[in-house]
């Protein structure tokens, strides 16, 4: 009997805390949706026009920006687990305070209030992935992850529908509040920071982990801001642009069937849903994309510029016919092309992060999303003004063509094979291994 076959099976831990983010991707956009997808019963109730429904919208980027980077930093410093603990009870709050609003300020105040708790929430995650999982599977996690979170983009429209017809559009933001109670009472009994202090684990499956950030709970170091900041600025502006057209989608595709098609609140629920799942197959894909070019090439460059590069480029491509045609089964289909496009973006940029900076994924992966925030911040209110002043509700989608092609172009200065980690880029470029990790080997870039 060899020893391979003497070692004890692979347990699922790994898988469990996969799924457990996975589900806290979902709720997090299943929550952000509600907005939109309740968006014309609000505006009738609370007398709101396109443009002070752009700022409710909005409201929520302020506050999420400043704790992007802030939730970062705490997730390297004090772990993913109490991280999430803490941002997790701000968001129940917020969530279920959203369906107790009586007017603009109060929706506004709650809006806000839910950008510091969902804040923390993609860089924990970030922090917890690169505790969790290896270079060579972070594309398919984030990916994964990520299109669970369009799933909550896909089921919000259809759920508030069907909430608002039999009970009232307040009920939505009161069962989300209570299932991310719930998520968080798992979330801090089962994860644990540091994988070797999981319980349910063995050494069949530690030998799988990353090499070098396995059994990390916290981050000791001094955070390095400059170099930081330095190396994930193509990625921060590259995100900017692509969430600036991902921001049109979440805010206003279901206004846009609703008003821009004539359509009720339930035809304009069925067409959203079924842009959205587009984007949950484009998550995936490009994750697994990213990895296999990985595999294969053994390049971060191509694996995450190349990928990143061809979804907005797609993306260009599908939205010109939206700006072009009022036929609503050719603007469905090129919507929901162009959000899988879009979509095969998440997995390679969310990489980034933990390829450039392993030892501070946390805080890298919060700059990366401030990036993202801005855009969340500026575009809503951008569109509601453009379509109260011209009545076009297809117009949005020019300035969308622009920043997808400023952000094809910056994507050519995105380094994710230069990591400010010493000791990964000495590995790098000595063309080393993990034996025990099966970590890949990448080439090195300069």
């Amino acid at each position: 009997m060899n020893s391979q076959s003497m070692r004890p099976a692979r347990t699922h831990v790994q898988r469990m805390v996969l799924a457990l983010l996975c589900a806290m991707s979902f709720i997090l956009y299943l929550d952000r949706v509600n907005l939109a997808a309740a968006a014309g019963p609000i505006k009738a109730e609370l007398g709101l026009s396109n443009t002070t429904l752009g700022i409710a919208f909005s409201a929520f980027g302020y506050t999420y920006a400043i704790f992007q980077i802030i939730g970062g930093w705490l997730a390297d410093r004090m772990g993913a687990r109490r991280t999430l603990l803490i941002c997790g009870s701000i968001w129940v709050v917020a969530t279920i305070a959203t369906g107790l609003v009586g007017g603009l300020a109060s929706l506004c105040a709650a809006r806000l209030l839910l950008g510091i708790g969902e804040g923390a929430a993609l860089p924990a995650q970030a922090r917890a992935i690169a505790n969790w999982f290896q270079t060579k599977d972070r594309g398919f996690v984030q990916g994964i992850t990520h299109s669970s979170s369009r799933l909550g983009n896909a089921v919000a429209p259809a759920l508030v529908a069907l909430l608002a017809t039999l009970y009232s559009w307040r009920l939505s933001f009161i069962i989300v509040g209570v299932l991310t109670a719930a998520w968080i009472v798992v979330w801090v009994l089962y994860y644990r920071d540091d994988p070797r202090a999981h319980r349910g684990i063995n050494d069949t499956e530690l030998a799988l982990l990353p090499a070098q950030i396995a059994g990390q709970s916290q981050t000791r170091t001094a955070t390095p801001w400059r170099r930081i900041l330095g190396r994930m600025s193509p990625s921060i502006f590259v995100y900017f642009c692509q969430v600036w057209s991902n921001t049109l989608f979440f805010s206003w595709v279901p206004l846009y069937f609703l008003h821009g098609y004539g359509l009720n609140l339930k035809e304009s629920a069925i067409f959203s849903s079924g842009v959205f799942l587009a984007g949950v197959v484009g998550d995936v894909l490009g994750g697994l994309l990213s990895d296999r070019v990985l595999k294969r090439t053994g390049s971060l460059k191509l694996a995450r510029q190349g990928v990143i590069a061809l979804s907005l480029i797609g993306a260009f491509v599908f939205m010109i016919p939206v700006m072009m045609s009022r036929d609503l089964t050719v603007v469905t289909t090129c919507l929901s092309g162009a959000f899988f496009m879009l979509e095969l973006t998440i997995g390679p940029i969310w990489a980034v992060p933990m390829d450039v900076a392993p030892q501070h994924a946390g805080t890298a992966s919060g700059t990366l999303n401030t990036g993202a925030a801005l855009a969340t911040i500026i575009s809503p209110v951008v569109f509601g003004a453009v379509i109260d002043a011209t009545g076009n509700w297809s117009l949005p989608f020019a300035g969308s063509l622009l920043f997808l092609l400023l952000g094809t172009v910056m994507t050519l200065k995105i380094r994710p094979d230069r990591s400010i980690d010493a000791r990964s880029e000495v590995a790098r470029l000595d063309g080393e291994s993990h034996p025990a990790s099966g970590e890949p080997h990448v080439k090195a870039g300069r």
